[in-house]
């Protein structure tokens, strides 16, 4: 949901650890797991009651939110041919055939590599 990796859990278990105490620590991660069950229950509910009282036109307002989360995910450049030059969907990523690699020359003894300004 959040990305979190296992560096960043084990932090912050440690900083938990530090700012509540060992005495509070377990009973401060019940209470959370409790609220965050509660939160998760309260949005299923709200999305359970908005399709119902919705009904097919729920479905018309997520298809928006639902593109918006596609380009969040994808490619730039599949979401600019999608959406501005035509109406098809864009092929995937992995589709798009990559440059062919152009063979590295090797320097001259005397020659100094080339430098790209913008890369620095």
């Amino acid at each position: 949901m959040f990305g979190l990796s296992i560096d960043h859990i084990v932090i912050l278990l440690i900083a938990a650890l530090f700012i509540v105490g060992p005495e509070r620590l377990p009973e401060t991660t019940q209470w959370l797991a409790k609220t965050l069950r509660q939160i998760r229950g309260f949005a299923a509910g709200t999305r359970a009651q908005l399709e119902a009282e919705l009904g097919p036109e729920y479905q018309q307002l997520r298809k928006p939110l639902q593109e918006l989360q596609s380009l969040r995910i994808g490619d730039p450049r599949a979401a600019v041919t999608k959406f501005l030059l035509d109406d098809t969907p864009a092929a995937p990523a992995a589709s798009v055939a990559a440059p062919a690699a152009v063979a590295p020359v090797p320097l001259r003894p005397d020659e100094r590599p080339p430098v790209d300004p913008d890369a620095t």
